[in-house]
């Protein structure tokens, strides 16, 4: 039978659709452009809480009322771990090796849910988490929650209910994900429309500005691209989403923000190479989208603290080595994140695992006294020069290049310039600027460092963890 006319276009419409959707995903990831995040979030600080560290005492009630110190930093974000219903089965055979390894005895792992839409009793009521996140709001600050969907506890509430929220092999029995808990089905569309529903529930009814969410590569993008959809409907163009992970594709749709344990902790700054950092730089920048690839730059967290509890980051660097990574996250791109009690330089035994609070009495030492303001001038730096939120990084070469990272952070109109000395030992950097034979500028910040200029170039001499940061005239 010949073909209508209406049967005709209706082929040529799809071909020329499958045409365009072949086209579009021909174009190479980093050629394709990220999304556009909220200005709150592009120009923030964020502060991760962490509720069994932040206080003695441990709970919202607590933890609200030390809001205030917080906001005197100048952050914009907090980030609060897990407060979330956890899963209270004595039985150590369910507990995850870190856990038992913590010698807590504690059967509840904030990370291994029972019960997605209330409070554990330990921080409080649902109606305490309202007020954090109202105060927060109050002081100037954004409050992201942190959702744990790749696992649920051995009595999740929805179990009994719903058997096939979690997966199952032939035999009916459960399937374990990381960490040995059991593995959310994603394959359920009603188990995807409960947490989809959860996650609109904090932020219509609590007034939660976003989400951090656990293991994110573990769950299916489109998942987590149909949650950002269904959020924007409540609060357009005021969500952010944080995926703990290094996907690709992320930032495309569903997220603002990426994780990234190299940069931050792995590949350059722990291993005291400058070089190091900036190749992993460079190739994440080659192989993710245009005008974004936003990470959260650290080097300390809930995690991080939790297995370095006898090490901590901050005795074994000692405060100059802190001071100058801070330098290099606070003015490299992506958003800094500072961990709770690292500005008054805390070095106290941290659990997830139970109580074990930040000594704030360190905050009245010097040392304690003059962390605060560093992080404070650093947060204050960040939100006057637009360059350090806005700006493209340009790094330069120099004759140290193990040891020192040199970049500039650019606008149209502006140029701020940082050089970091990521070792211990003193130097005399040469640094290049290829469009230019001189580069002079007021200094923003400086410890450990003095700069020459002259026929011969821009010199930097610095001391072991010395830096520079300075806006060009």
């Amino acid at each position: 039978m010949k073909p209508t006319l209406t049967f005709l276009t209706a082929l040529l419409l799809a071909s020329l659709s499958f045409s365009g959707f072949a086209a579009a995903e021909a174009v190479p990831l980093n050629e394709r452009e990220a999304r556009r995040s909220p200005e709150w979030v592009t120009g923030g600080v964020m502060y991760q809480i962490q509720a069994r560290a932040f206080t003695p005492e441990g709970t919202l009630r607590a933890a609200t009322a030390r809001l205030p110190k917080v906001a005197e930093l100048g952050v914009d974000i907090i980030y609060l771990c897990p407060v979330f219903m956890a899963d209270d089965d004595p039985n150590i055979l369910g507990w995850s090796p870190r856990q038992k390894k913590s010698g807590m005895n504690n059967p509840r792992n904030p990370y291994r849910m029972k019960d997605y839409y209330h409070v554990d009793p330990e921080y409080g009521t649902d109606d305490d988490l309202k007020e954090f996140i109202a105060t927060a709001h109050t002081l100037g600050m954004r409050v992201l929650l942190d959702m744990v969907y790749l696992h649920c506890g051995p009595n999740a509430v929805f179990l009994e209910e719903h058997p096939d929220f979690v997966k199952r092999d032939e035999a009916g029995k459960i399937v374990v994900a990381g960490w040995g808990w059991p593995a959310i089905n994603f394959a359920n569309p009603e188990l995807r429309e409960y947490l989809w529903k959860n996650m609109e529930h904090w932020v219509r009814n609590f007034g939660a500005d976003g989400f951090r969410t656990d293991v994110s590569d573990g769950i299916p993008l489109d998942f987590w691209e149909t949650a950002r959809d269904r959020l924007e409907k409540i609060r357009p163009g005021q969500i952010c989403m944080l995926a703990e992970g290094t996907r690709r594709e992320d930032q495309l749709k569903a997220f603002d923000l990426n994780y990234d344990w190299d940069l931050d902790y792995g590949s350059g700054l722990k291993s005291d190479n400058a070089a190091k950092l900036r190749a992993r730089w460079e190739s994440m920048r080659d192989e993710r989208p245009r005008g974004g690839a936003r990470f959260i730059r650290f080097i300390d967290n809930h995690d991080i603290a939790n297995d370095s509890y006898d090490n901590r980051i901050e005795k074994v660097w000692g405060t100059r080595r802190v001071n100058a990574t801070l330098v290099a996250l606070f003015t490299l791109d992506g958003v800094p994140m500072l961990y709770n009690g690292q500005e008054v330089a805390d070095t106290a035994r941290h659990s997830i695992f139970g109580r074990a609070p930040i000594d704030w009495a360190n905050g009245d030492t010097p040392a304690g006294q003059t962390r605060f303001a560093f992080c404070k001038q650093l947060c204050a730096m960040r939100h006057a020069e637009r360059a350090l939120t806005h700006g493209e990084v340009v790094w330069l070469d120099n004759d140290q290049p193990d040891s020192v990272l040199s970049f500039l952070r650019r606008t149209a109109s502006e140029e701020i310039l940082s050089v970091v000395n990521v070792s211990h030992r003193p130097t005399k950097v040469r640094v290049t600027f290829p469009e230019r034979i001189g580069w002079s500028g007021d200094t923003l910040l400086a410890d450990g460092a003095k700069a020459e200029t002259g026929d011969s170039g821009f010199l930097v001499n610095l001391d072991g963890f010395g830096h520079l940061v300075a806006k060009r005239k």
